[in-house]
């Protein structure tokens, strides 16, 4: 079985850690930032170090290639290199950095293979700069219309666009490179967990078999706005106590429907928001996720059964936006898991909670994800870790499925 390089891999750590380094253990990258152009350069550098040709495409996504020995599509690993602010050193970027040391255990190694390999670089997945996310692989997969992406304004600079952005980065190639099924025949992108289970559970690897669907909905209350000192309570028509009830019902009636259910109400807003001021308009958003689509269907039945109105003060919601659950291919699947069990690596299948960009071109490619611990859980935060060590287990895996697949597809 071949291995990588756990010395290479803790090297291409270090050194990508400091593109952005918030010196609090973390990094801000933002997407087409001087920092993230740092990195991109060192990503080109380092794969025409070892041989491979490297192009861009029209959205700057990058794909660094090995020939392969018979003329045939390539296969195809990356993620992306932009972070959310105060974000980890291990999301998105390890993806990248296992593709990147894969090839490399390759070509040191001297392994042929049939097809040509590709490391890749997606543009602005984490939506933290410009909107939205999954920006790029939307664009190739036909998810978003290109000329909206490039008017997506900065939210680090007023005014600024996507568009001029990707003009001054340097890295705008032709769209006649852009990742094809014409052209490549399967993707499998590597990732941290970015959530407590494989490491809880005692597991070193996680077959991906899909991405859970989700809905994500605002709320809207509007009561009465009075003084909060003169009227009774009986008279009152407060909007954040009548939010309070719903979310306490929500939460508790959510429970019912599933374990693997999760949900979160992660914003609210009161107005006037003034301690003095009985509340006459609140507003929160109730992000929930599951696999089964069946399960989100019971979702928004339990959401579309609240009334029009409570406590005295009108209720009203819309969906902000939703996805459908992604299946992975089940070839792909399977030979994630059947190479870390050859390693002797302990393997679960799961699902992920989070968004990627392989749910994309899931679209458009037969395609899966590895998965590493992630410690204690911790993602999108200073805290995210994961030890080389684990990393290098993901990549020896990631290394077996490429070339056992180099052999299974046409």
């Amino acid at each position: 079985m071949v291995h990588c390089s756990l010395e290479r891999m803790k090297d291409k750590i270090a050194t990508f850690s400091k593109f952005g380094d918030t010196g609090h253990g973390g990094v801000t990258r933002f997407s087409l930032s001087p920092e993230a152009l740092a990195a991109r350069a060192e990503f080109k550098k380092r794969m025409e170090a070892i041989g491979a040709d490297v192009v861009t495409d029209d959205m700057a996504n990058m794909y660094a290639t090995l020939p392969g020995t018979e003329k045939r599509k390539a296969i195809v690993s990356g993620s992306h290199l932009d972070s959310v602010r105060q974000g980890g050193n291990y999301d998105g970027v390890l993806g990248v950095m296992s593709a990147m040391e894969a090839l490399e255990t390759i070509v040191k190694e001297k392994i042929p293979h049939r097809h040509p390999l590709t490391a890749i670089v997606w543009t602005n997945e984490e939506g933290a700069r410009f909107e939205p996310a999954m920006m790029s692989s939307g664009v190739i997969c036909g998810k978003f219309t290109k000329e909206k992406m490039l008017a997506s304004v900065a939210k680090d600079i007023p005014g600024y666009t996507f568009g001029e952005a990707l003009e001054k980065s340097g890295f705008v190639g032709e769209q006649k490179n852009r990742l094809s099924p014409d052209k490549q025949c399967a993707l499998i992108e590597l990732h941290i967990e970015q959530g407590p289970v494989l490491e809880a559970e005692g597991y070193d690897i996680g077959a991906v078999d899909g991405v859970c669907g989700m809905v994500n909905y605002e709320f809207t209350f509007v009561g009465q706005a009075d003084h909060a000192g003169t009227t009774p309570m009986k008279y009152r028509k407060d909007a954040l106590y009548a939010a309070v009830k719903v979310i306490q019902y929500l939460h508790d009636e959510l429970d019912k429907l599933d374990p693997a259910l999760v949900y979160t109400t992660g914003k609210i807003s009161a107005h006037p928001n003034i301690h003095t001021i009985i509340p006459d308009e609140v507003k929160f958003t109730l992000d929930a996720r599951h696999y089964d689509p069946d399960v989100i269907r019971q979702v928004l039945a339990l959401i579309n059964s609240l009334p029009g109105e409570i406590v005295g003060c009108k209720v009203s919601y819309a969906e902000a936006w939703a996805r459908k659950s992604v299946a992975y291919d089940p070839l792909l699947v399977d030979t994630v898991e059947e190479c870390a069990k050859a390693y002797g690596y302990p393997c679960r299948r799961i699902h992920s909670g989070p968004g990627h960009d392989a749910q994309f071109v899931a679209d458009i490619l037969p395609t899966s994800m590895i998965f590493v611990p992630s410690v204690e859980g911790h993602s999108h935060c200073e805290l995210e870790f994961t030890p080389a060590e684990a990393c290098a287990k993901g990549v020896d895996v990631l290394i077996q499925t490429l070339l056992a697949l180099d052999q299974k597809l046409d």
